[in-house]
């Protein structure tokens, strides 16, 4: 089985409807000692196949795969999509992906990786190992002299960011590993039997199969907000809400909002406006750690019985299950317990995937998720959730994929696929998108605005 084949599967589609993918592969995209290219390749094919199969269904009488758009996928367009990040410029300024903390550290019996990004996560790395001076070398001083998971723990206890490095092996024995293997790569499935959902037809200009869709987007940093942003793309209303208490990088927030409104919430406090959003809204994605929303009635459960027929998508970590369920975490540092970055690193030091593939691969399955729970929808009614993991698309990537082939074509730079556009953030250089397929979009319909600064509303109405 193709690694198209398998993520199709997972997400519960006809394999007849496989033929519609061409596919261009370049030798020299996402180049790595794991299979990111092809794990790249088969998160976008599946997504772009699954977009095409809804825009069908709301534009074509009848099932089946006669008229399901061709679906063109291209590793350039692809590999360039997963360093998005990297890719943007504001005003020809390039961002800064990773804060100073933010990295590998030498301990006294092996290696930890920090994410302090953000500050609150800096604030409490900083308070785990007793430090008022953040200057690198103070830090790794102190770190020197711990071990590896003494560090982990410690700094977790604090509500920071710190994992220790562990071989595939490592990881395997230990009991979140063993958790996370034995969950399917993508969790589906319906909440209730609520009625076929009636789906206006389609048509004229792009093929735009998300069209008047309401998607409330609860996500943060890179993956969640990644499937937000192809939804986007494919014609959904998409809000973005953030609490107003927690900080957003504005470089992070300016690659990942195009095609998006961006509002602040307090969930406390502005509850009434907040099921006002809920009650018109067709999709609900969340990104925090599991659990974490239950307490403001946000599990799937308690959503799809306020709004019969939601679909939720939910993105986490290190997996709803398992003793890390409610541990934060990022794409670097799932690498980094996983096993990831002892493949892709030396004996002497770590390494890391040319892209931080797990978030975006992720983010394009966790897409590709909701399309395809619109389209079974449009057929068998019901509420229903799409659940994924960071730490699940890695053992994949470690165990499942990889459908090696030379290539028929060279990767030659990012160039073919960057575009810039003027925005209230300034002029922005950007990626493409690298979802396609015949008569679709091939841009983003709006430049991203500025984070929190829209109505809390649809459609621009307060």
């Amino acid at each position: 089985m193709t690694d198209i084949e398998h993520v199709w599967s997972a997400l519960g589609g006809d394999p007849a409807l496989l033929p519609r993918i061409s596919v261009t592969a370049r030798t020299g995209a996402l180049e790595a000692r794991l299979p990111v290219r092809e794990l790249a390749r088969a998160c976008v094919g599946a997504c772009a196949l699954a977009a095409a199969e809804l825009g069908a269904r709301r534009s074509g009488p009848g099932p089946g795969s006669g008229g399901v758009p061709g679906v063109r996928v291209d590793d350039g367009a692809v590999a360039t999509a997963f360093v998005s990040e990297r890719q943007l410029l504001v005003d020809g300024r390039a961002p800064v992906t990773f804060a100073p903390l933010s990295r590998f550290w030498r301990t006294a019996d092996g290696w930890v990786r920090t994410h302090a990004n953000y500050p609150h996560h800096r604030a409490r790395l900083l308070a785990a190992l007793g430090l008022s001076d953040d200057r690198v070398s103070v830090v790794e001083s102190v770190l020197a002299e711990r071990s590896a998971l003494e560090v982990e723990e410690s700094v977790y206890a604090a509500g920071g960011l710190a994992v220790a490095l562990r071989t595939p092996a490592e990881w395997a024995g230990h009991p979140q590993g063993v958790a996370v293997a034995g969950r399917p790569l993508v969790e589906r499935g319906r909440l209730d039997a609520t009625h076929a959902r009636v789906l206006a037809p389609v048509g004229g200009g792009p093929l735009l199969p998300a069209a008047g869709l309401r998607v409330l987007d609860l996500t943060r940093v890179i993956a969640g907000p990644v499937a937000t942003r192809i939804l986007a793309l494919l014609g959904a209303d998409v809000l973005r809400v953030d609490a107003p208490q927690l900080p957003e990088l504005a470089d992070q927030h300016a690659d990942t909002g195009f095609g998006k409104r961006s509002t602040r919430l307090d969930l406390r406090a502005d509850r009434r406006a907040f099921e006002e959003l809920l009650a018109a809204a067709d999709v609900v994605v969340t990104g925090y750690r599991p659990g974490a929303l239950d307490r403001f009635g946000l599990s799937p459960e308690a959503l799809a019985e306020r709004r019969p027929g939601v679909v939720v998508a939910q993105l986490s970590a290190w997996g709803a299950y398992g003793p890390w369920r409610e541990r934060r975490g990022f794409d670097s540092l799932v690498q980094v317990a996983t096993g990831v970055a002892a493949v892709e690193g030396t004996p002497e030091r770590p390494g890391a995937l040319p892209a931080q593939a797990l978030d975006h691969g992720t983010g394009y399955l966790l897409a590709a998720g909701v399309l395809r729970a619109l389209t079974e929808q449009s057929y068998d009614g019901g509420s229903r959730f799409v659940r994924l993991a960071l730490a699940r698309t890695a053992a994949w990537l470690m165990h499942g994929a990889g459908d090696a082939d030379a290539g028929d074509a060279v990767h030659e730079g990012p160039e073919e696929w960057l575009t810039e556009t003027d925005s209230a953030l300034g002029r922005l250089r950007y990626a493409l998108p690298p979802v396609r397929f015949e008569g679709g979009p091939v841009d983003w319909a709006r430049a991203p605005g500025v984070w929190g600064a829209d109505p809390a509303g649809w459609g621009g109405v307060g």
